[in-house]
């Protein structure tokens, strides 16, 4: 029998990238999941292939900086699934003029109610659902800019970044009464459509050598499997060819 049979699982930004993979990868394990992102027709895109497997998808798009339409997903996920087992907090965002000399107030925003206002309102609404049912997990995509300040993200990703892995160790200390688990996931570089943001682009050979979304489909499944009494509470997977390792070593030279 696969190993979430039964369980309800929602994925934020699952259009695409690591969400997108991440809802593939539970599906195949059997769990039934809610799919929440911007544009429904990329939803409808993943929700048709986890059908064609023989899974059960839901369609719930919305725009999650907005909290009534995450709270109408939650009210949504009790009315007609009656549970919720898994959250994947993976709904992220980055801009081009990500630099101190080019940020302005929009800019700042965006970052910060993409990066984490959203993620925190997700988790209001996934948290009573779990309480009810004294169970749950919650796995939150950061970033290793999340623990190690870079140039590449830009300092409001990071700071960001920084407040979802502080979010997910406080939601350990504080659910672990009522049976509730949170892993923050750190990725290092990964082959994601949000790559295109970058002020300098990327190439397809480098994108080849960065960590995919499959990679990061498979260890969400991975933790998501793990048993109810141990919590991965925190993991970061990064490229073998890590491009600012090189970069370090080329200094030195």
């Amino acid at each position: 029998m696969p190993r979430l049979a039964g369980k309800i699982a929602w994925i934020t930004g699952a259009g695409s990238g690591i969400g997108e993979a991440a809802a593939l990868a539970l599906a195949d394990e059997g769990a039934t999941t809610v799919l929440t992102g911007r544009t429904a027709e990329k939803l409808d895109r993943v929700a048709a292939r986890i059908r064609q497997q023989g899974g059960e998808a839901y369609v719930q798009p919305a725009e999650l900086t907005d909290a009534k339409q995450v709270q109408a997903i939650g009210a949504f996920i009790g009315k007609t699934l009656g549970r919720l087992d898994i959250l994947v907090n993976n709904a992220g965002v980055n801009i081009v003029d990500r630099h101190w000399d080019k940020l302005t107030p929009e800019g700042i925003d965006e970052l910060v109610h993409g990066n984490l206002s959203q993620a925190l309102y997700c988790v209001t609404v996934a948290l009573p659902l779990m309480r009810a049912q004294k169970d749950g997990l919650l796995i939150h995509t950061a970033s290793i800019a999340g623990r190690v300040v870079g140039g590449f993200p830009g300092p409001i990703y990071s700071a960001a970044k920084h407040g979802v892995v502080a979010m997910s160790h406080s939601i350990n200390m504080q659910e672990c009464i009522n049976g509730i688990r949170s892993t923050v996931f750190l990725p290092g570089e990964v082959a994601t459509p949000i790559l295109d943001k970058r002020p300098n682009p990327v190439g397809p050979e480098e994108r080849a050598r960065m960590v995919q979304s499959e990679d990061c489909g498979d260890l969400i499944r991975y933790i998501a499997c793990l048993p109810k009494h141990v919590v991965m509470s925190e993991v970061m997977l990064a490229p073998t060819h890590n491009r600012t390792y090189i970069a370090n070593l080329q200094q030195k030279l």
